[in-house]
Formats: structure tokens, sequence, C-alpha cells
């Protein structure tokens, strides 16, 4: 990469820092990070890293995660949330890892922005057919996800492989082909910084000609960009809509618009049946360095892998036409999960919750040890910030049915006691806890 990707690279860099500051490492478990060799056709020579938890599904989704520049598939497994939520939910989770200058990934050359062509996006696809024959990985719930050179792959993934993946998250990215060049360097100035402005049949075309003979269904997408970003500049987030809004036959208006947590704004687009095709998160104020803090589980929230469900049901946007009525558990009680990542000062909670009966509308109540303090939190409000906690749903999360979950969560500090609560009570009723 010439002297304006280290431009990028030096931005991106502080990317894996300002992760493993907010999210802390994976929670220690048995299980780690294998390197796989000899996968099958991987024609730039990635590296391919596995985490299998310890306990898995007998036939587990796959989910691709992928690093941004300078980065490797170590640091992103050692920096973000996913291996911690792959112990929790039992899926297997596959680290791409660049091995050119620069550690970027080709999201620019013929070769990578066409199905079965011979670069980056082909030998990510290999890792996967290699997890679905050796770990009896299930072919129907692949997704994938990444952080800036990562965001951009996950586009290009999605639209290569429509076959191979079921629904994509990209953190930072850009548009299928707006990357595109023939220059040694694969850096494309216009793009980055937001100059490349397309219609949505045109950006939707492009990504079609992926894959030309394709008629099958299209993955759904997730995506996340700062309005301050000045590397991958932020027009390049409204680009991205366009393009996947027309791809999955949806209106570039959304079907919702809410606030999760302060700063954050999403607008969903739904179908004539209110499934969800496209997510978008605008961080307000955030540059090329998101605050990640939730984002993980938000991602895993869309593609379904939050749920012990086979082939959970795809997010909706039909809203409460009244504020939900709270109905207490009737029998089948409830079982909380808490899965605490620490580090020095702070520490994430990622809470799951279960019902055995179906529960409209809820409140978890649990009480904080001395010390800690809520920072923010996602998929629920939390009133007051320490002490005894009530954390109360969202007008999208509300109804807990036998057999599924709802996931939330929370960043606190801490001064020496990251303990999780030893009590949690739904709706006023107690839960179980792991």
């Amino acid at each position: 990469m010439r002297t304006t990707v280290k431009a990028l690279a030096g931005v991106v860099a502080l990317l894996a820092a300002a992760v493993a500051v907010v999210l802390g490492a994976p929670t220690a478990s048995a299980a780690s990070l294998v390197q796989v060799t000899n996968f099958g056709f991987n024609p730039t020579s990635l590296g391919m890293y596995e985490y299998v938890p310890t306990t898995v599904s007998a036939h587990p989704a796959i989910l691709v995660a992928v690093h941004q520049c300078t980065g490797s598939g170590p640091g992103f497994f050692g920096s973000t949330q996913f291996a911690s939520l792959a112990d929790q939910f039992g899926f297997i989770v596959i680290y791409p890892s660049s091995t050119r200058a620069g550690s970027c990934f080709d999201v620019s050359t013929p070769q990578a922005l066409t199905h079965n062509g011979s670069s980056d996006p082909a030998g990510i696809v290999s890792m996967v057919n290699y997890v679905e024959t050796h770990n009896n990985g299930d072919s129907t719930r692949v997704y994938v996800t990444g952080a800036s050179s990562g965001g951009m792959m996950t586009n290009v993934l999605l639209a290569d492989y429509p076959d191979v993946f079921k629904a994509g998250a990209a953190f930072m990215g850009v548009p299928y082909s707006c990357f595109a060049t023939t220059d040694p360097s694969m850096w494309n100035a216009q793009c980055a910084t937001g100059q490349i402005i397309k219609t949505a049949q045109q950006w939707g075309d492009l990504a079609r000609s992926a894959d030309p003979g394709y008629t099958g269904a299209r993955p759904r997408v997730q995506l996340w960009h700062g309005t301050a970003d000045g590397t991958l500049f932020y027009p390049n987030f409204g680009e991205e809509i366009k393009q996947w809004t027309n791809v999955l036959g949806v209106s570039q208006t959304p079907t919702s618009t809410d606030t999760p947590q302060a700063g954050w704004t999403r607008t969903r687009y739904a179908n004539a049946s209110g499934a969800v095709q496209v997510e978008a998160y605008s961080i307000a104020g955030a540059g090329h360095v998101l605050p990640l803090t939730g984002m993980a589980i938000n991602a895993i929230q869309f593609f379904g892998l939050n749920s012990t469900a086979t082939q959970p049901p795809p997010v909706t946007t039909t809203p409460p036409t009244a504020p939900p009525t709270t109905t207490p558990p009737s029998g089948g009680g409830c079982h909380v999960s808490d899965v605490i990542t620490a580090w020095d000062t702070g520490f994430t909670a990622a809470i799951t919750i279960t019902s055995g009966s179906t529960v409209n509308g809820w409140t978890l109540g649990f009480t904080l040890p001395a010390g800690q303090a809520i920072v923010s939190g996602w998929n629920a409000t939390y009133a007051p910030a320490s002490g005894a906690v009530k954390a109360t749903n969202l007008s999208y999360d509300g109804s807990i049915t036998p057999g599924t979950s709802v996931a939330i969560g929370f960043q606190a500090s801490h001064t020496g006691n990251a303990g999780a609560p030893t009590s949690f009570t739904l709706n006023g009723s107690p839960c179980t806890t792991n």
C-alpha cells in the first residue's frame, strides 16, 4: 500500500486498542483460537483462525469476523466481543488474517469483486466451507461482520456470495464496488472521501453484477458509521443504504427510526411483511474509531445468533400500538445469563433473558455491587445508574416467548469489584442464573 493507505492504517490501528479498552479481551475459556492450514482454495495466502467454544451447538452457525487494516485475525479475536458471545450462544467464529503489506483486505480488484474470483473473498469462502465440512457448520446460518477494511470486505462478500451468507454487519465500510480500482495501491481516494455518489439503482446493479446468474434470496444487512469519520467519510453510509435497500427491494424511506442510546440514530427498512432487511446505525460525532460498546451484541442480535432456536425469526418493525403491558411470568419462571468482560476500571455485561411463559413488557431488576455504576447500555433503559437497577424493555424487544430470549447489556465502571449481581427478578419474579 502507498502512503495514502498509511493514513488509513494509522487511524484504524486505534480500533483494536479502542475495542480492547471498551470491551476487554474475551473471557477466559477452555476453548482457544486455533490456526487452520490447508483449508482449501486460498489464492492470496490468507491466514485462517478458528474459534470453537467448549460448548458448541450440534449444527452450529458460523460467523466470519474480519479485521481492519494493520490488524490480524488473532488481534481481532483478542480485541472484540465475538468469541465471548460464541461461548454464550454456541456458534463458531472464523477470523481471516490478511498477509499483505498493511494487512488490508482486497476490496478493489476485479478478482475480488466477482463471484468465484481469485482474491481474498474466495479464500474466505473456502474457510466457511472448511468449517461446514469439519465442524458440521450450518450452511444456512453463515454471517459476516467486520470493521473498516473488514467492513468493506463485509459488503464485498455479501455481493459476491449471496448464496453463502445469510446476513452481514459492516462497521465503517463503503458500498460494494465503491473502492474498485486497477491501481496497484488498491486505494480509491474518491470513494474514501465520499465523493462517489450514485443512484440506488446504480449501486444495486453493481452489487447484482458480482454474481449475475444468482436469483435467490439476498442477505440482510446491518450498517454502522460515525458522522465525523475522516477516513472513510460519512457520505459512504448513505450510499451503502441506497445500495442494499435497492438490492433487497425495500424503500429508502425508513419504516422506523429510534435512538437505542444517546447519540445513536437507528433507521430500519422493512419489507411488506414487516421483516427488517436493512438496519442502519448513525453514531453522532464519532470518527473512524466507533464507540463499540454494545455494537457486537447488536450485530449478533440482528443475525439471530443470540437465541438457542435453530432458525430465529427475522427482526421486525411492528411497533406496539400502546405502551407495553407488563405480564409477569406465570409458571414457567425465568432464567438470566450474565457474561462479564472486565478490565482495570470497567466492564461490560452481556445479559440474556429467557422466560418459560410469554411476557409482554418486562422489567429486569438487579442490584449492582458497591462501587459499580452504569455508563451506557443497550436494548433497554437503565435506572438508576447504581445500586438497585431496573432495566426496562424498549419498543422493539418487549415480548419474550418460550424458547426465545432477549439480549441486553451495559458498560459500567468499578472501583475494584467487577462481579455480577447475584440475583435477578423479571417483573418482580425471581430468576435462576448461570
